[in-house]
């Protein structure tokens, strides 16, 4: 879609009778005319630069993508190029600084050799045949006729076959474009006879800079907050990226803020949201509920909270998986903080399940005739499975409890009785009490594992408390740490009942007595603290790996090439991966 143009916008123009003007939405009141105009596309504009300053034109095109991101408007742009004439320029160019003598017509599709054709509403052969005999004349006024076809995948399969012949024999004075958001019902006949490419879904980053250039030229005030919000919502679509602008603009405040645009598109606050999943995956569900009714009252969608919470579990798998270099580069300060804190104290596992049980909340809540009671119960459903072992731990405790019970008689092979047993006879005969067996005390491994705050740690993790986990991680310094014997000193926010908390389920666990001490003092960095710092130290080391690598002949020889690679990550080499198969 196009960068912003220079014009007097924001006010209603005059026609020439001095009344005022349709207002033009802006969509199409920035509707690019060049490809200098197109943002996100770089990789067809330079294929096509190359192609039109070596003559190698091709004879049909085959534009793909998704909704607004420009296929109709690229279209008419390529048709433009391909007839451009101006003084001094009487040949196809990209290179159209000023109005030729076609281009209006072109981009306002009424020219008389560029016949723009909705397929969606003109499927049959009947349709085609009349391009077909048409195509056998020379163009009226133009240099070449050209044919663009919007939405060719709803040709019938007699249509296509109908075209295929003209498609692969052309005459020298005619060019096909062809656009389609369903590339895959296109035959492979058709599309083995043009040159494809793919419009991409326009980055965030990028919709977030043009809406902002566009409401600058607007005259409005549109804050940071509500310009990411609209990027992400318009889904690298431009056009409705534009579409979400235009009516937040016209709410008519001094100044769009973010709360405004989430009132209008229903949606949360991303940091409550974030703040929102951690209550439910540390398994409050009472807090879960309050959270909910929370941004549900101040005008998000419960659907939409539930869509919320799946991209944000994403997020912080994302993280998780592949480091905060991962993470959507539109979060902010507080957003990445929070993700980066949830990735490091959840596990795979948690959040996989969580995964699933949101995809299936999100259908069930749609369906739903109180899409706010189904949200609910999604959230105490994923708030009672937080606190649930993951299959791998229930194995374990599972295969631990059927080696305490091997060398007990079977409860289905009762050892049999003595020969002089009387036998009951007209009555059923009492069944035995069950022994209840006591739960064993903790072994010795468990008792003396603990020889450092990390085993600690450990435990806790083993024993999944992630909110002790959390806090301990997060929030606590250590003092001096020995056998059954801790002092800490707490950050502000830490809770006050922390040390008593772990003093008794480290005396559960363990099965001695631990005294947990809170003390003045710095002590040393928190966990959190220490692994922030081993990556800082990572990245740098690899930065520095890098940049010397940079410097090898071989790879300098390749940048030359290829100017705009990087070097994305550094690895060691295993001696195994480098032998011979």
């Amino acid at each position: 879609m196009a960068k912003p143009k220079k014009t007097s916008s924001g006010e209603t123009s005059k026609d020439s009778t001095g009344n005022s003007a349709a207002y033009a939405v802006l969509a199409r009141k920035y509707r690019p005319s060049t490809f200098d105009d197109l943002i996100g596309q770089d990789a067809m504009v330079r294929t096509l630069t190359n192609a039109f300053s070596s003559g190698r034109i091709a004879q049909a095109y085959m534009l793909t993508g998704v909704r607004g991101v420009g296929k109709t408007t690229t279209a008419r742009i390529l048709a433009r190029a391909l007839n451009y004439v101006s003084e001094g320029v009487d040949g196809p160019t990209i290179d159209m600084k000023e109005q030729g003598e076609h281009c209006a017509a072109i981009m306002e599709s009424r020219h008389v050799d560029v016949l723009e054709m909705d397929a969606a509403s003109h499927t049959g052969i009947d349709d085609i045949r009349e391009i077909i005999e048409s195509v056998r004349y020379k163009p009226i006024s133009a240099r070449m006729k050209v044919y663009i076809i919007d939405e060719v995948h709803m040709l019938s399969k007699a249509a296509f076959n109908g075209l295929l012949k003209t498609l692969e024999e052309p005459p020298d004075h005619v060019r096909f474009i062809f656009a389609t958001t369903e590339i895959r019902k296109v035959p492979v006949t058709v599309l083995s006879r043009c040159q494809r490419f793919d419009l991409r879904r326009v980055d965030v980053s990028e919709l977030r800079d043009h809406f902002a250039k566009i409401a600058k030229l607007e005259k409005a005030s549109v804050d940071d907050d509500a310009l990411t919000l609209i990027a992400r919502a318009s889904e690298g679509s431009v056009r409705d990226g534009l579409s979400i602008l235009d009516q937040a603009i016209a709410h008519g405040t001094d100044t769009v803020s973010g709360a405004d645009v989430r009132t209008m598109l229903g949606v949360a606050d991303r940091a409550r949201v974030f703040e929102l999943l951690e209550t439910i995956l540390n398994g409050d569900a009472k807090g879960a509920l309050e959270g909910l009714r929370a941004l549900y009252l101040d005008g998000a969608e419960p659907v939409q909270i539930l869509g919320d919470l799946a991209e944000s579990v994403h997020v912080v798998t994302r993280i998780a998986a592949a480091g905060k270099d991962a993470a959507d580069p539109t979060l902010s300060e507080a957003e990445l903080g929070l993700a980066q804190a949830l990735a490091e104290r959840l596990d795979m596992g948690t959040l996989a399940r969580a995964w699933q049980v949101l995809l299936k909340g999100l259908e069930e809540a749609k369906a739903a005739p109180r899409p706010i009671a189904a949200a609910e119960m999604v959230l105490v459903r994923l708030a009672y499975m937080a606190e649930l072992p993951s299959p791998k731990d229930l194995a374990r405790v599972l295969t631990q409890n059927a080696g305490a019970r091997q060398g007990q008689p079977s409860s289905g092979s009762p050892a049999q009785a003595p020969s002089s047993a009387p036998r009951a006879t007209g009555s059923a005969q009492a069944a035995p009490k069950e022994e209840v067996t006591p739960a064993p005390e903790a072994s010795l491994e468990t008792r003396t594992q603990l020889r450092s705050f990390d085993d600690v740690l450990a435990l806790v993790d083993e024993k999944r408390e992630r909110k002790l986990g959390h806090a301990l991680e997060n929030a606590v310094r250590l003092i001096r740490f020995a056998p059954r014997h801790i002092e800490i000193s707490l950050l502000e926010g830490a809770p006050r009942t922390l040390p008593n908390e772990l003093g008794t389920k480290l005396k559960d666990w363990t099965g001695e007595q631990w005294i947990v001490a809170v003390t003045d003092g710095e002590g040393e960095e928190t966990i959190a603290e220490k692994r922030r710092e081993r990556e800082r130290e990572e990245a740098a080391r690899k930065r520095e790996e890098i940049e010397e690598l940079k410097q090898h002949p071989s790879l300098r020889a390749v940048f030359e090439l290829f100017p705009d690679a990087e070097i994305t990550d550094v690895r060691d080499i295993s001696p195994t991966e480098t032998d011979d198969d």
